[in-house]
């Protein structure tokens, strides 16, 4: 019987590149320090792999000498996609390193290195790539979101891949299972169905009657799903958890300070302020609130020295710019261009204080410069997590102060926060162990003596 051509064509579009193609290294500069030139190392040796290391390890300089390799090696165009106005830092620590990177706006093509926004992407054809890295990968992990299902389109057939991110599922296990899918290795659902559970008997699905379905693991199956990442991603918080030596790679002191805001009033119909139970309590709560939380933010940012202010509401930030005389806001609404050149004018130390939302600046920026951050609390830990460590980072040379402000109605979320942070560190600790174990594995599957058969056999 003859096969449908048109069904055939279909399963080889929905199939990922399976072919071996990592190699040793071609070129190892002497400005990566050991325990990057180790991971770039694996990582070109794996062809398809994912670096999960900590602000200010140095990600960048790793990502182009893993990508500059692959230019080397298969005289081929490699693509760094990047959060906005992160390209712009990737591009001039690639001169600073001396490799060459070209920035792409509108889907121009250069030869070697290209760098642009993940929200160009739909400017490029795969098929003028060879290998892809994506910057800050965290931003894959929702299941259904647009920019994971073009990222994952688009590399499918790519034969080189390198996912880069300080937080790969920061407090949710399941969600490694986009990074393994971009990766080409087993989709999120299938890694759901080998390792993980739930009650609800339902695993199509992360919903079930409007509620989120809560996955754990089978018996007996957190080690060998801890095993299966290490296969495909290395975790790093500070060089020793690879055996390196810390060195230069001591963080400052972190002091986080909570600033509760006593309500004159409580909210409608109350005798007085309970923590609000829900979402929609909650969010009633935030925007009934705006006001004495702005106040009590603009008045801990009050000094000369430089200040990041995080806020989630457009009245949030509109409010914070006008109390704080000597500060600018990026917001949504701003060009892309206007957000990059804040953002930019703030790392270089040209802006006291600076205002927007963590989703449109917690991610791959440098904030240095900065060691005072302020911050509402939110549900979301990966949003706190990435705006303090824009600023909290390997290269910081001050004390680092963050300041939470929020008020009696809000504790319920604080203490949500508190218990992904608790998750997350367990996450990230289970993931280095197990990843040490697979890296002493390796060192000591190298004999050097044959195999000798015993006198009996």
């Amino acid at each position: 019987m003859t096969p449908n051509v048109d069904y055939q064509k279909f399963l080889d579009h929905k199939a990922q590149s399976a072919d071996g193609c990592g190699f040793e290294p071609v070129w190892m500069p002497e400005f990566l320090f050991d325990f990057q030139a180790s991971l770039v190392d694996w990582a070109l040796v794996k062809g398809r792999a994912a670096i999960f290391a900590d602000c200010g390890l140095g990600k960048t300089p790793m990502q182009l000498v893993w990508a500059e390799n692959v230019v080397r090696k298969t005289n081929g165009r490699v693509l760094v996609l990047t959060p906005l106005a992160v390209a712009h830092q990737t591009v001039t620590e690639a001169a600073k390193f001396g490799i060459e990177a070209h920035r792409s706006h509108q889907g121009e093509l250069h030869d070697g290195i290209l760098v642009a926004n993940y929200d160009r992407l739909h400017h490029f054809n795969p098929d003028d790539f060879v290998g892809i890295v994506c910057d800050e990968s965290s931003i894959l992990k929702s299941f259904d979101g647009k920019t994971k299902a073009a990222v994952t389109e688009f590399s499918r057939k790519m034969a080189y891949r390198l996912l880069a991110t300080a937080t790969a599922a920061p407090n949710d296990y399941i969600e490694l299972g986009t990074s393994s899918e971009a990766l080409g290795e087993i989709g999120h659902m299938d890694m759901l169905n080998r390792f993980f559970k739930n009650d609800q008997n339902n695993s199509a699905t992360g919903r079930q009657h409007g509620e989120v379905v809560k996955w754990r693991f089978k018996g007996h199956a957190e080690t060998p799903f801890w095993r299966w990442v290490s296969s495909w991603a290395r975790a790093i918080r500070r060089p020793s958890d690879l055996g390196f030596d810390d060195g230069r790679f001591i963080l400052p002191t972190l002091t986080e300070n909570e600033h509760l805001v006593e309500l004159v009033s409580p909210g409608e119909g109350m005798l007085f302020t309970l923590p609000a139970v829900g979402l929609k309590e909650q969010r009633d709560e935030r925007r009934r609130t705006i006001t004495p939380r702005c106040e009590r933010t603009a008045g801990l940012v009050a000094h000369k020295d430089q200040a990041l202010v995080w806020c989630h509401l457009n009245d949030e930030g509109d409010l914070l710019e006008e109390l704080i005389p000597d500060c600018r806001q990026v917001s949504g609404q701003d060009s892309d261009e206007r957000k990059e050149e804040l953002f930019l004018a703030f790392a270089r130390g040209e802006l006291r204080c600076l205002v927007t939302k963590p989703k449109i600046g917690a991610w791959g920026l440098n904030f240095q410069s900065c060691a005072h951050v302020t911050s509402f609390p939110s549900h979301s830990f990966e949003q706190y997590y990435q705006g303090v460590r824009r600023c909290w980072r390997f290269g910081q040379t001050r004390p680092v102060v963050v300041d939470m402000v929020t008020t009696e109605g809000e504790q319920g979320v604080m203490k949500n926060l508190q218990r992904k942070a608790a998750q997350a560190d367990k996450m990230f600790s289970s993931l280095v162990e197990h990843m040490s174990r697979a890296i002493k594995i390796e060192r000591g599957s190298n004999f050097k003596e044959p195999e000798r058969l015993p006198a009996w056999l």
